[in-house]
């Protein structure tokens, strides 16, 4: 009964193509942009802060970039996290060779080295496609993670092949506290949700899609395979690589290559499967998936008094995680983001059952 569009009449070209067009989503979406700016940062602890929040940001950052190339363009990718290596690590070249590199220009930087690394891997694409992609992809993990590790230029020729950086600051304002780090990764969420938000929306982004529904029936149709796949490829690795320098300059603050193993490869391809594929907010909902999930459970016994040796407690959760996923694949294949848009469809419809 609250959640009716009755009413809302469109006037003009442009109210009628606005991202929510709807009055309530719009007050809900605001609203909730609001806390996460004013409330989060009040309220929460330092362990909230650097535990939950702003890996889940970064992650979401992530899973929004590859979202673009895998549930938009329909190319399978296993190289997620060689693409965030290769951000993480050319910012860091860029913020520590260059004098008075600003850190957001170093970022984007990065983000722009991903992007080129990421249309050389995706030129197989347009040859290839499903499984055989998945492996071209995967190649490009396996060799981030070799020249990352025996190239010493890369990490400024540390001995033990680990760097780190300090002293961040933007505009003159020191990014040292958990709430500067945590405000930080937000704007570039959310600026770049917005912007990823209008390409799936205009042209590009329709050719994206029919590029992922069918490819020959696309090219019979002018639409050109091979910019519409290297764009995604490129769109997607650059939002992925800003992600990786801000996994590395923010959360970490200190990493080796094996921090953007396969593992987190694979980490970011479950998020998008599971919050939905070809939604934007689907990866919002993946990574909130993958992040909370795991630390609920890992709390839950000692919250309930349950005596567990920390060991099993440990193998429980990856148990019960794998088969939530299952779970989930199982009975919404398109994902939480499907079960949402299913639940907001039925409440347009209560109380009447038409």
């Amino acid at each position: 009964m609250f959640y009716r569009e009755n009413g809302q009449f469109k006037t003009s070209y442009k109210a009628d193509e606005q991202i929510f067009p709807i009055l309530q989503d719009r007050v809900a979406i605001g609203l909730l942009v609001a806390a996460a700016f004013v409330l989060v940062p009040l309220l929460s602890s330092e362990y909230l802060l650097r535990a939950i929040f702003i890996p889940f940001l970064i992650l979401a950052l992530a899973a929004l970039g590859l979202n673009i190339l895998v549930g938009y363009c329909g190319q399978i990718s296993l190289g997620t996290g060689a693409f965030m290596a290769v951000g993480a690590y050319a910012a860091y070249n860029f913020h520590v060779r260059i004098d008075g590199m600003p850190l957001v220009v170093a970022l984007l930087l990065g983000g722009m080295c991903s992007t080129a690394v990421g249309v050389l891997f995706g030129i197989p694409s347009l040859r290839i496609k499903g499984l055989y992609l998945a492996v071209a992809t995967l190649a490009a993990q396996f060799f981030a993670d070799w020249a990352f590790l025996r190239v010493k230029w890369f990490t400024n020729d540390s001995s033990s092949g680990s760097v780190s950086v300090a002293g961040l600051n933007v505009l003159g304002i020191p990014i040292q506290s958990p709430v500067q780090k945590y405000m930080l990764c937000l704007v570039f969420l959310v600026v770049f949700a917005l912007l990823a938000k209008n390409l799936v929306r205009g042209a590009i982004g329709r050719e994206w899609m029919a590029i992922r529904d069918m490819d020959v029936a696309a090219a019979v149709i002018g639409i050109r395979p091979v910019y519409a796949k290297l764009t995604a490829f490129a769109v997607s690795s650059f939002i992925v690589g800003v992600a990786g320098g801000l996994w590395g300059f923010v959360h970490l603050g200190s990493w080796e290559p094996a921090a953007f193993s396969i593992d987190r490869s694979f980490q970011l391809l479950f998020m998008v499967i599971i919050g939905g594929l070809g939604s934007i907010m689907g990866s919002f909902f993946g990574a909130a998936f993958i992040v909370v999930l795991p630390i609920l459970l890992d709390t839950l016994p000692n919250t309930l008094g349950i005596p567990i040796d920390t060991a099993l407690a440990s193998h429980l959760t990856f148990m019960i995680f794998g088969s939530l996923i299952v779970f989930f694949l199982i009975v919404e294949p398109h994902g939480i983001a499907r079960l949402w848009s299913t639940a907001k469809e039925k409440l347009r419809l209560w109380p009447f059952p038409h």
